[in-house]
């Protein structure tokens, strides 16, 4: 009878950590039957679990050996997992040792560059210090040595390189003073506290240096212009240098450039190679944070310097350039600023304001006038000591040998003369007109720019309300912006230092007065007992002083009335030779009651001004000039004419009254002085004489073209006031017809005709 095969089961088991092999047998043995200690057959079904590989072998063995095979695979079991947890737990230490060794190889790897890192740092400040002092040292000396004359501009490139080289000392300085070496605990503590400790200092003395290096590479590039200046700078640099390899100026120059920019790059490599952990961890990276925001500072204070250095130059434009200069756009954006002003003005768009910029720019305007006004102030005295400096009334002689008081007057007076006056017009100059006149340069730069940002507000509140702004318009509002805060920030420093410098001119001022009375009141000391009076008492010197004064005064006062009426008296000397022919051409013209005498040298200032000498004898044909101004008075010179000033003629007094004999005996002297177009003006009362028998009329129509000529009608009567035009030309005459119009008509338009006499057809006598 046949046995019935019995079913095996695959037990599966959890896949262990190790990939060992399982002790039980070959891998993939198939099942098969084999015969146990009594002699049966059993069945062994060998499978291999997916998930753990382990081969577990289930029996299947008959049903009267059931219980005990049972308990034979359970002691199996239980002896391959003991053998599995002890492999795991020697496999996890081995783990955790590595990982171990591999944390602390990181940390001392870390440790090391950060040691690199801090050796760099403090290394090349050395290196770089010693460079700066090199470059400003030995290489300027010998250029300015060597180089004769030395090359302008020279000491302009080293301009603050100073203070950047004693705030680089001093950084090393205080490492120094700790007497730590890099590779300890506390050195980075150190380094820390150095750095910030020198923050502000640092800044104020990179910020200077970077906003002026650009002057520098200009004088760098003017120097290559020049081929052979060029070529004994780059020998001197070389000569001074071997061992670096430098052929140029801004070699050097640029180092501090590069150097405030490297600081936040060192220093966050050493905290990047720090551990949290570290003591000094938190320091160094406030530090950090400092060199970066310092770096950003110096940036925006050089930016702020370029705008500034861009619009406070004031460019001297010709007509020609301003012209070349237009365009399409600078002809748009004045047109949108004129708009923008006639909109304020008119109310139709209010006007940003800023209350503070506003009080500011007050305070710069009134400050500017001040300075102005104390700096003329300062040249009219100057010129006046000048002037007094120049009247040397000791070297003349008064006739006053042997007094006491005259020898004490000239030796007082070389004294100031010599020596005092002229000490204290040299400090004078030199500290007060001086800082003042530099003062007033110094103006040009914020008045400019507060001009300039004007404009740009101007500019900005165009664009001020719109959402979107292109890339020139956001140019224009950070322009603006640019402006409006370096003026804010600056502005109130230079009011500052200006008033102060003001006030400080003007106690030097004091000071000065002070020092220059000081040593006339030792100088006067000096003589005092050689001079009279010295023995009277204060009050009794001040009283003998002031009464001297005032009779001096009385009797210089007397001495100048007495000159001046002798002046102005009239001339009873004879006449000279020419001067009789001139008085008796000048009667027999004008009479005996036009003749006037120059009182003093009379020099032409306008047209038709004579130049006369005094004593010289003229006629006055008008007492006032064709505008109807009596100050000047038309005269004939004998021959020629032209105007005088009224103050300097006096009336010459004749012996006789009566005029010489006329050369017309049937007319009168006044009809001759008709005849020959000299007629007095409406002001003069008229000579007692008889009816005139001549008239000037006339000859044809004239219709006036200007406002300057008078219409009359021909046979009308007119007066001649001038027979000529202002430049002297016969060809006009200035008349006045009736209804009292003045005017100029031409003078072939007039005709002399007996009174009551009709026109003739043809004139025969015109003017």
């Amino acid at each position: 009878m046949e046995v019935p095969r019995r079913l095996s089961f695959p037990l599966v088991l959890p896949k262990p950590a190790s990939s060992a092999r399982s002790p039980l047998g070959a891998v993939g043995q198939t099942a098969g039957s084999s015969k146990d200690q009594t002699g049966g057959e059993k069945f062994i079904s060998e499978e291999k679990t997916p998930e753990s590989g382990v081969i577990v072998v289930v029996e299947a063995p008959p049903e009267d050996g059931k219980a005990a095979r049972r308990f034979s695979s359970q002691d199996s079991f239980s002896e391959e997992s003991s053998l599995s947890e002890e492999r795991l737990e020697e496999e996890a230490r081995e783990t955790q040792r590595r990982a171990e060794e591999e944390e602390a190889a990181a940390k001392e790897r870390a440790a090391q560059r950060q040691q690199l890192a801090i050796q760099e740092l403090v290394e090349s400040e050395r290196s770089y210090l010693r460079l700066l002092q090199l470059s400003t040292v030995t290489i300027r000396s010998n250029l300015q040595q060597q180089l004769q004359p030395p090359p302008a501009g020279l000491d302009s490139m080293f301009l603050h390189i100073e203070e950047v080289i004693d705030v680089s000392s001093r950084l090393l300085s205080l490492l120094d003073q700790k007497q730590l070496q890099s590779g300890e605990p506390d050195f980075l503590q150190s380094l820390c506290d150095s750095f910030l400790s020198l923050s502000s200092e640092m800044e104020a003395a990179y910020k200077e240096y970077l906003a002026h290096y650009n002057h520098v590479t200009e004088v760098e590039k003017s120097y290559k212009q020049k081929e052979a200046l060029w070529n004994e700078v780059v020998r001197v640099i070389k000569a001074a240098a071997p061992d670096v390899n430098a052929t140029s100026l801004s070699f050097f120059l640029v180092m501090p450039v590069q150097r405030i920019a490297r600081y936040p790059l060192l220093l966050q490599t050493i905290q990047k190679h720090t551990d949290a952990s570290h003591p000094a961890y938190a320091l160094l990276e406030q530090t950090a944070h400092t060199s970066v925001a310092l770096n950003c500072r110096i940036n925006e204070y050089k930016r702020f310097r370029e705008v500034a250095d861009k619009y406070r130059k004031t460019e001297m434009l010709t007509i020609k350039d301003k012209i070349v200069r237009l365009n399409t756009h600078s002809i748009a954006k004045k047109t949108a600023r004129l708009g923008q002003q006639i909109k304020h003005e008119a109310g139709l768009k209010p006007k940003l304001v800023d209350e503070e910029f506003d009080a500011l720019e007050g305070f710069f305007y009134v400050l500017e006038n001040g300075i102005l006004e104390l700096l003329e102030n300062v040249e009219m005295y100057l010129q006046h000591l000048q002037g007094f400096l120049s009247c040397r009334t000791e070297d003349f002689d008064l006739d006053m040998d042997g007094e006491k008081a005259p020898i004490c007057y000239k030796e007082i007076t070389t004294a100031l003369q010599q020596w005092i006056l002229p000490m204290f017009e040299k400090r004078m100059r030199k500290l007060i007109h001086q800082p003042l006149c530099a003062l007033r340069d110094l103006l040009v730069g914020p008045r400019n720019l507060i001009r300039k940002r004007l404009d740009k507000l101007l500019d900005y509140e165009v664009i001020e309300g719109k959402p979107n702004l292109s890339y020139e318009e956001q140019a224009v509002a950070n322009t603006y912006r640019t402006l409006n805060t370096l003026l804010l920030t600056e502005l109130p420093q230079f009011n500052g230092l200006a008033l102060q410098m003001m006030w400080s001119t003007l106690g030097t001022f004091s000071c000065l007065h002070r020092d220059l009375a000081a040593d006339m009141e030792q100088l006067f000391h000096s003589f005092a007992q050689q001079l009279p009076h010295s023995s009277l008492s204060p009050g009794a010197f001040w009283e003998w002083a002031e009464s001297s004064v005032l009779e001096g005064a009385r009797r210089l006062q007397h001495l100048c009335r007495m000159v001046e009426d002798k002046l102005n008296a009239p001339d009873a000397q004879p006449l000279s030779p020419s001067s009789q022919r001139r008085l008796k051409q000048l009667t027999d013209k004008h009479g005996s009651g036009k003749i006037f005498q120059v009182m003093s040298t009379v020099m032409g200032t306008r047209d038709l001004d004579l130049n006369l000498t005094k004593g010289e004898l003229v006629a006055v044909i008008s007492e006032a000039d064709s505008c109807g101004d009596r100050r000047r008075w038309l005269v004939d010179a004998g021959g020629k004419r032209g105007y005088a000033a009224a103050s300097k003629l006096i009336r010459y007094h004749q012996p006789t009254d009566d005029p010489p004999p006329s050369p017309h005996p049937n007319l009168t002297e006044d009809v001759t002085a008709r005849r020959r177009h000299s007629y007095s003006p409406a002001g003069n009362a008229p000579l007692p004489m008889s009816q005139p028998c001549f008239q000037v009329v006339g000859a044809y129509d004239f219709t006036a073209r200007s406002k300057h000529e008078v219409s009359f009608r021909a046979g009308e009567p007119v007066r001649i006031l001038e027979p000529h035009d202002k430049r002297g030309s016969p060809e006009w005459s200035l008349v006045e017809v009736r209804g009292g119009q003045r005017g100029y008509v031409p003078s072939n338009y007039l005709a002399i005709m007996p009174v009551g006499a009709g026109l003739p057809p043809n004139p025969g006598f015109f003017l």
